[in-house]
């Protein structure tokens, strides 16, 4: 990679590279179901966020210098996370319980219309259009579709089960617009490292008080899980979408919204056998074009 990210342009190494953030992060919501089929939720969590800062502990110096980026300070860390990676990934991770990986995966997608919703509402220059805003009434339509055929074929705990699942993406949006606000030249590769470790705390902590008495079988799947998930899931795609952002168009990065909850509901298909029925298929297309409508490229509006 260049040590100049603003050198770097959209070309095919980009496309490249935005093709395996899609391939990966389609995958982790499949793999964080099977390595949950022998580890506890808060505990795989906590595992995975471990290990990933371990790594990037190896790895922050190097990559710092190349990134460049002052240290985070103490309150974006903590907002980081707890929000990023203890509270959105916890609360992932207890859904996928009780939900298929590949429904969990399609309901997160509203992520980028939350964000954008905050963008415009706190972010300079992130205003939204008419287009957008059709964009979410379009994705809630997809929201409430799948609710009440996919969510409510799971039984009456399914629902409340999904309702929390949204407050997934809600905090994580809250994490990026506070990081975009006030974090322009922190580096995000301490920020990252330095937010894993308090999400690992977090999340081992709520480990320790609700698991205290549940099973934990160490089988090849549950292993492989919990690295699969730390460095390709999580230390290689935070670190190449970081880098990313601040050498390509955002609106580019956007396709990884399309692209990923639409793998995730194949490889769930294929691998563990999770429905996808036409009232599925419906209700993702509403969710997928709101998202394009709200995060299409658009102009910026001075302020």
């Amino acid at each position: 990679m260049p040590d100049d990210p603003g050198s770097f342009r959209w070309r095919p190494a980009a496309l490249l590279l935005i093709g395996l953030l899609c391939l990966i992060w389609g995958s982790t919501w499949l793999v964080i179901a099977e390595g949950l089929d022998d580890l506890p939720p808060f505990t795989s969590a906590a595992l995975r966020f471990a290990l990933a800062f371990a790594v990037m502990c190896g790895v922050a110096r190097t990559f710092r210098r190349r990134e460049g980026g002052v240290s985070p300070p103490l309150r974006l860390v903590l907002v980081a996370g707890v929000l990023q990676f203890g509270v959105s990934y916890g609360v992932v991770y207890w859904t996928e319980t009780r939900l298929p990986s590949g429904l969990v995966s399609v309901l997160w997608a509203v992520f980028p219309m939350m964000v954008a919703f905050l963008g415009h509402r706190f972010l300079p220059g992130e205003r939204l259009r008419l287009g957008s805003w059709l964009g979410f009434v379009l994705g809630f339509v997809g929201v409430a579709l799948l609710f009440v055929t996919d969510v409510a074929a799971f039984g009456p705990a399914a629902v409340p089960a999904a309702l929390i699942l949204l407050l997934a993406p809600a905090v994580s949006a809250v994490s990026n617009v506070a990081v975009k606000r006030y974090g322009e030249r922190v580096s995000s590769v301490l920020l990252n490292r330095n937010g894993m470790f308090v999400g690992a705390i977090l999340l081992a902590v709520t480990a320790v008080l609700t698991e205290r008495d549940v099973a934990i079988r160490w089988t090849p799947m549950a292993v492989f899980s919990i690295v699969y998930l730390a460095i390709p899931g999580t230390v290689v795609t935070f670190g190449l979408y970081f880098w990313l952002l601040r050498s390509s168009p955002v609106h580019h990065l956007s396709l990884i919204a399309y692209v990923t909850p639409a793998l995730a509901l194949v490889l769930g298909w294929l691998f563990r056998g999770e429905r996808i029925g036409l009232d599925t298929v419906l209700g993702s297309l509403c969710v997928l074009a709101g998202v394009y409508l709200v995060v299409r490229r658009r102009r910026r509006v001075r302020t």
